[in-house]
Parts: structure tokens; sequence; C-alpha cells
């Protein structure tokens, strides 16, 4: 079955996917080129089209131009909060819409906090000096060439990494209280964490109501070294520091510390939980990669076949040692992990698809939380994500890149457009997301305009009947495909107890045959005749004489009836 829309181009940027991101209910995704798509639900203005209306497929945003003719920004980098939205340039200027109640956007003060429904510049950084003020030029030279080189968000928190390794937060964030030492507190203002002054933040993420960083090590400035720090409420022991005490500054995860034989290069949060990957310092032959999940898990969203929550860093034993976990990214409630090879497993809340329990859906549909991995196949007839490129977790959604950024599937929760392929309904298994996203018949230029809009409206409808009818053909088409296979599996089985006396099984498939697809008939009806037992070799005996004397019966006849149509013709000649 093919997928809507044109097919990609390997060799056009604009069509090769490099990163994805997904928010409480919506997508993005960032191309080559520079361009960003999204999709989902439009309330908030999440998705910076300008409205708050759905999207059911991707549809591409607009920066620094409001005629929406050109793009004049190349953005480098993407994430997603629960509603709002974070875009990195290529000149480390930061872009922002959708919800800003808490902040989040960084645009305006506390008494002005309205929602911006497209792409806004955030240029306060620029009015920021993250060291004291000086009168040196040189200092001076610094504050201008100040530029942001990672953007995160999660819940009501965004969250910027410099080029200087500095870590920036606004939103809701964590806070010093007086009344319990710690409190989320809205922040209008990027503020720089100088915990880690004079340090390298590497990576960050942020989950509802905690925050977890990978910094280098103060004596080394390689990134293959790193420590883990978290901070911010831990009443499910999502920092993983073993109790569940809040934390106003960071501090270290010391199972993970420099004593520790493995070393973190990824990491994600959930709502209230926490997931790291992680290989060993020094190589091993067997073991090639590990996830380590902490925090609440009454749902298995920490893979560990309880419901129980975890204190401290916790590996998924389950899943595979040979394998090299390349992404992880945590949804509200479950936790999804891709590996070099292009498996993809999910675990967590409703079979590890994110989806809340509903008690009108089939019983048959609902198999309860996942508390271990499962495996997720990418279609029917190939269980892999082949050219894995990265997994995003939303709500109760998920969405994975892979064709080497050419394809993209998603799954879970649908309502509003969420999975991007055109319907609002769920989907227990990954479906097609129509990439690229241009519409056939229709070029570029011609989707910008006013007509082209109403031109993909209409085409929309045709390209959901058309897909629903390649679906309905497929599936028929392998309904079709079992029966027949059903029928020779009965024929099958029936002359194979004929002549053996037993029933057909899957061990008596010559070893030959499995491995190769031929085989000496010769020589495997030696192999049967030796391996058989008298009793075997009696039933055999006994089958092939009634089957010969059935034969011989045959030509006979065949011979008589011959013999006896010559002689009617040659006495017809004579008369």
């Amino acid at each position: 079955m093919e997928d809507a829309g044109s097919y990609p181009n390997p060799d056009n940027p604009s069509h090769k996917i490099v990163d994805v991101a997904a928010g409480e209910s919506h997508t993005l995704l960032l191309t080559e080129d520079g361009s960003v798509y999204c999709w989902g639900r439009g309330m908030f203005g999440r998705l910076g089209n300008g409205s708050q209306k759905d999207e059911l497929f991707p549809k591409k945003l607009n920066f620094g131009n409001p005629n929406g003719t050109q793009d004049s920004v190349k953005i480098v980098g993407i994430a997603a909060g629960s509603y709002h939205t974070l875009a990195l340039a290529e000149d480390g200027s930061v872009w922002c819409w959708g919800y800003n109640i808490y902040g989040q956007l960084g645009l305006c003060e506390e008494e002005d906090s309205h929602d911006s429904l497209v792409p806004c510049l955030l240029s306060r950084f620029l009015e920021l000096q993250p060291h004291n003020s000086s009168t040196d030029p040189s200092e001076a030279e610094d504050k201008a060439s100040l530029e942001m080189c990672t953007v995160k968000a999660g819940g009501m928190m965004s969250l910027a990494i410099d080029n200087r390794g500095t870590l920036w937060m606004w939103g809701n964030i964590p806070q010093e209280s007086k009344e319990s030492g710690i409190s989320l507190v809205s922040s209008f203002t990027p503020t720089p964490v100088w915990d880690f002054h004079g340090r390298t933040v590497v990576k960050v993420a942020c989950g509802n109501e905690h925050v977890v960083a990978l910094v280098n090590a103060i004596d080394s400035h390689e990134d293959e070294d790193l420590l883990c720090y978290s901070w911010g409420y831990n009443s499910h022991g999502q920092l993983g520091l073993g109790d569940r005490q809040s934390r106003l500054h960071p501090e270290v995860v010391k199972i993970l510390d420099e004593e520790s034989p493995w070393t973190i290069y990824e990491v994600a949060c959930g709502a209230f939980h926490t997931a790291l990957l992680a290989h060993k310092k020094k190589p091993d032959a067997t073991l090639e990669s590990m996830c380590w999940t902490f925090g609440l898990g009454e749902n298995g969203q920490l893979g560990h076949g309880t419901t129980q929550s975890t204190l401290f860093p916790t590996p998924v034993k389950e899943l595979p040692q040979s394998i090299h976990l390349i992404s992880v990214d945590c949804g509200l409630f479950h936790t999804s992990v891709v590996s070099s090879t292009g498996d993809v497993w999910s675990w967590g809340m409703e079979k590890g698809l994110g989806l809340c329990p509903d008690a009108n859906r089939a019983e048959t549909n609902s198999g309860g939380d996942a508390l271990s991995p499962l495996l997720i196949s990418c279609n029917l007839h190939q269980p892999i994500f082949p050219g894995p490129v990265k997994v995003a977790c939303g709500a109760a959604h998920t969405v994975v890149v892979a064709q080497e950024g050419h394809k993209v599937w998603s799954w879970g929760r649908g309502r509003s457009g969420v999975l991007g392929n055109g319907k609002e309904m769920d989907s227990y298994t990954p479906t097609i997301v129509p990439w690229p996203p241009t519409i056939e018949g229709l070029e570029e230029e011609e989707l910008n305009s006013s007509d082209g809009q109403d031109k993909v409206a209409e085409k929309k409808p045709e390209i959901i009947a058309e897909t629903d009818e390649k679906l309905s053909t497929a599936l028929n088409e392998l309904k079709l495909l079992q029966t027949k296979l059903s029928i020779m599996e009965k024929y099958a089985s029936i002359l194979h107890g004929s002549i053996f006396g037993k029933p057909f099984n899957e061990q008596d498939i010559p070893v030959s045959l499995g491995n190769s697809g031929s085989m000496d008939i010769a020589k495997e009806w030696e192999n049967m005749l030796e391996a058989a037992d008298d009793r075997k070799l009696v039933t055999m005996e006994m089958f092939y004489r009634d089957m010969l004397t059935g034969v011989k019966d045959k030509l006979m006849k065949r011979k008589i009836k011959e013999i006896i149509k010559e002689c009617l013709e040659s006495s017809e000649v004579i008369k």
C-alpha cells in the first residue's frame, strides 16, 4: 500500500526530517532545509499557524515574514511543551508561540501574559548578561555574541543552552519559597542556572515539576564524560536521588556519577518519571547500551515489570542487551525507545500507548498497562522501522521518524488530528503520516496562496478516501492470502496423514527446505525412510500399494478405452 501524498525525494532537503518533537496534543517536524511543520490540536495557538484550529496533516510554518511568501529564518532546533512550542534559529535566536500564562514564552510581563498564535522572536536574551556588568569592551563584545544552541520544553517550562554551556530557564520553574523551601513560580524572564557556572551543560530535559541535566565533569570537556544532575519536585522519586525530598538546587545522581562504569548520553522526562540512556565506559562485547528509569511507576512507565515507583535509576532489564539505543522519550505515563536497527519498544499506560483506559472501548482493544517493554511492529510484514532517526512521545501519542528521515509513523491518541494522518480517531498500531505534505497536483507556491489552500481542503477528503480504499484493498488481499494458506495447509495435512499416518506439523518440514527454500526430493525421501521405524514403513508400504493399484487400474481402464476407440474408428473406415 502506497502512502498518501507525493513520494519523498532523498536529494531534496525539504523532504528529509532531521528532528521531531511532541507536546500534549501536537507534533513538530524539522526538515534539513530549516523548515518546521506542525499538526494536532490548535488551542492556545500552539501550532503557530495564526489560529486555534486543529490541523489533521503536517502544515509548514512561516518565520520572520508576515506575508508568508518566503521564509527568512532557518530553524535548526525544535521543542514542545504541553501547550507551547519553541524553535531555535541558525543565528542562535529563539522563537516561541502558544500558551503563555506562566511566562513560558518569555515574551512579556505577568500583567500582559497573552498567548501567541504565531512564532515570535524572543529577543530578551540580547538584553540579559550572564556575567557581571563591566565597561570592558571585550565583555561587551562577549555579550553581543550570546547565542542559544539548544532549546527544550516540558510541561509549562522552557529551557535553552547557550554557546557558553549555560542553562537558561523560564516559565513555571522551581524557585525558592519561604513557606516550603521550593515552589513552582512563574518567570517571564529567562534566568541562568548559576549552579553549573564554569562547567558546560550538554543536554537537558524537564517534566511537569522537575529538571534533569547532563553536565560535563569538572576536569573534563569531553561529551563522553557526563554527569547527571536533577532538581525540582521529587514526590515520586523522579530525581533519582534515593528519597522523595524536593531539591531547589541541582544534585548529582550518584549511581551514575564519575565512579560508575556507565556514561549517560540521552535523557528524557515524563510527567513524574525520568529515563536515561547509558553505555559502558569500557567497551563490552555483549552489552551495547541500557535504558535506566526512575520515579512514578504506577502505570508501568518504568518498564520494570511492576507498578512500583523507584527512587534510584534502575535498568529496564527486559530490553535486549545486544542493541544500541539511539533515542528515548517519555509521555505523561509511557516511555518509548528506538534502537539503531529500527526496533521500537514502548511500555506504560494502556499497553504502552499512553492512552487513559476507556470503559466504553471494546474489551478486545483494551489490554491494561504494559509493565514491561512491548515491541512495536512497523506493519504486518515488517517489524522494524528501517533507517531510524528519533522517537517522540506526546501526552498519549508516539511518533517515530525513520527511513533516514523520509518517513513518519504515529500511533496512540488521535483526537484533534494528533496523529497527522487526516483522521481524529485513536490508533493502536503505527499509521503513516503523509510525507512530504505537498498535495499531488499542487506546487509549493500554490499551497501558500488562498486558491491553493482551497484546493488542499478539497483534496484532503480525496486523499483520505484513496488511502482508505488502498487499505481496504490490502486487507482484502491479505484475507485472500490467508484463505489460500489455510486451504494449502489443510491439503498438506491430509496428504501427509495419508502417507505417514499422522497429522502434519512444522517439525516435519525438511531442514534443507527451511534453510534454502529448495531440496533434493530423492535425498529427503531416503532420509525419511532411514529415520522411519518398522510401523511407519509398513504404513507407507500399504499406502504405496493402494496408490499403485489405483494408478494401474486407471491406466488399464484408459488403455482399454483407447483400444475400443481405435477399433470403432477402424470399423468406420472399413464401412
